[in-house]
């Protein structure tokens, strides 16, 4: 029985049709697929950035700008989470809270991240680090020791750690603040209160926290996690964003959920405003501005019209105050340190050999000792600076001295005191007193007392220095004969003959 194709031929023709539609499903599904991935991709890069705002260094008016004005910046951008990275020994209390602020009313969330290997975050950064939204650290590095350093000063008793055990009720048991003043104690509670509020916002261990301020404890990575001091540990920041992706975090507006795995990193750097902040408010460079500025103005007063010295004076002393207005300063200080420099600028006006120029080195110098009031790592005038500003104020009262000593020794070369002594030759002379209408002698004038006719004093004119001079002497004297000044009584000259041999001895 033969067989015919024609059937096999149908079915091939059948199965074409359903093959085409395959391909043509795969490829659509491809597409979407595609499409998808593309989706993803841009939805991902809508999500938001992840901004790096790096913090190297003390903590002080320059670098609470950055930070305040970075937050903006990445609330403006959209940005899905700001990381902080510390590396900081601690800092001043305004610029910290100042600072803290404004983490607390960012609507980024904020991610403290201690690194790299080696950072701290001490002090002023524990407080920071709890502030933030979340706390993370790299190994090797460690946070805490969070007492005001001001409190361990000169005549402030700092607080002593609590022993570990409470076995021990003997004396070293006893609170440290028995031994502390009352302002001591209030700002240690004050600090206390804040971190442990700080913590019990963001629900890490309150009762280290207030440890690291009342005994200055410390803590490792490792030993910070282990005590939910933070939150995570991370290698590095891709590593941090890893573990940190997927996770919801309460901000000010609300909840965020971060998709950090691949997002975006963007890096803010300190701007030149940051870094003219930074240069002002170094205490060195605000020291020096007001020196500079005070001795501008006093060569501006000295030389008026000179403009130059007057301009950059005002210049230097505004930018010193204003850098003095961010930091923690002793007005004492202040004071004497502007005392210090008017004395120094009264020792050019009123030479007094030295004295007041050497009362304006040491009170300079004393002010400048005192004038931060703070012990905090970069906030202090190393000696060296005050030595160095103090010995030119020296060399100026040293020249200034030396310039009036021997302008005393110097002879008068001008004035009515420079008659004293000189020669002149007699033109007009007179045997006898002249008397004025009131029959008083011409030399019996206010200041001639004595000169009479009883003294027989003889009045005559002469010239000296060029000029005719009513001359009066105990005795006549010819016409053209030389004589000496001897003294001057308004607009008569007392003369005695130069050619006196005894005379002449006495004037030499």
């Amino acid at each position: 029985m033969k067989t015919h194709p024609l059937p096999r031929i149908a079915s091939t023709r059948q199965a074409r049709p359903h093959a085409r539609l395959r391909a043509w499903l795969a490829r659509c599904i491809a597409a979407l697929l595609a499409l998808a991935a593309c989706a993803t991709a841009a939805d991902s890069s809508q999500v938001g950035e992840v901004a790096v705002i790096p913090v190297v260094g003390a903590i002080g008016p320059a670098s609470a700008d950055f930070i305040t004005r970075s937050l903006a910046r990445a609330a403006r951008d959209q940005a899905q989470l700001a990381v902080i990275e510390l590396d900081t020994p601690g800092g001043l209390d305004t610029s910290m809270r100042q600072i803290i602020k404004a983490i607390l009313a960012s609507p980024v969330p904020v991610a403290a991240f201690i690194a790299p290997g080696g950072a701290r975050a001490a002090s002023a950064g524990t407080y920071i680090v709890y502030a933030c939204h979340v706390a993370a650290m790299a190994p090797g590095t460690n946070l805490g020791a969070a007492t005001p350093i001001q409190l361990g000063g000169p005549g402030i008793a700092p607080p002593e750690p609590k022993p570990a055990s409470g076995l021990d009720k003997g004396p070293a048991s006893a609170p440290a603040t028995d031994t502390q003043s009352t302002e001591t104690r209030k700002q240690i509670h004050d600090a206390a209160a804040y971190i442990r509020g700080l913590a019990q916002l963001r629900g890490r261990n309150a009762d280290w926290a207030e440890r690291a301020v009342r005994e200055a404890v410390s803590l490792s990575a490792n030993e910070a996690l282990a005590q939910h001091v933070v939150d995570l540990t991370a290698r590095d920041l891709p590593d941090l964003l890893t573990k940190l992706d997927g996770r919801t975090i309460e901000t000010a507006n609300g909840a965020h959920k971060l998709a950090t795995a691949h997002a975006r990193i963007v890096t803010f750097e300190p701007d030149w405003r940051s870094h003219v902040l930074a240069v002002v408010t170094d205490p060195n460079v605000a020291l020096i501005l007001l020196t500079i500025g005070m001795y501008g103005l006093f060569f501006e007063f000295a030389n008026p019209g000179f403009v130059l010295p007057g301009v950059a004076g005002v210049i230097c002393l505004l930018i010193g105050l204003f850098a003095l207005q961010l930091l923690p300063i002793s007005y004492t200080g202040l004071a004497l340190i502007f005392l210090g420099i008017a004395f120094l600028i009264a020792e050019a006006f009123l030479p007094t050999f030295g004295t007041l120029g050497f009362g304006g080195i040491v009170a300079f110098a004393a002010g400048a000792l005192m004038l931060i009031d703070t012990d905090q790592p970069g906030y202090g005038i190393p000696l060296s600076t005050i030595a160095a500003i103090s010995a030119a104020g020296a060399v100026f009262v040293f020249f200034v001295s030396s310039f009036a000593y021997r302008a005393r020794k110097r002879p008068v070369v001008s004035g009515g005191e420079a008659l004293v002594g000189s020669i002149g030759e007699i033109i007009d002379a007179a045997l006898a007193p002249v008397r004025n209408e009131a029959g008083n002698a011409v030399g019996n004038e206010p200041g001639n007392a004595g000169r009479d006719e009883a003294q027989g004093a003889s009045i005559g004119w002469a010239r000296v220095h060029g000029e005719r001079w009513r001359v009066c002497a105990a005795a006549p004297i010819a016409a053209g004969a030389r004589v000496r000044v001897t003294g001057r009584h308004g607009l008569t000259l007392d003369v005695v003959q130069a050619e006196d041999p005894q005379q002449r001895g006495v004037s030499s």
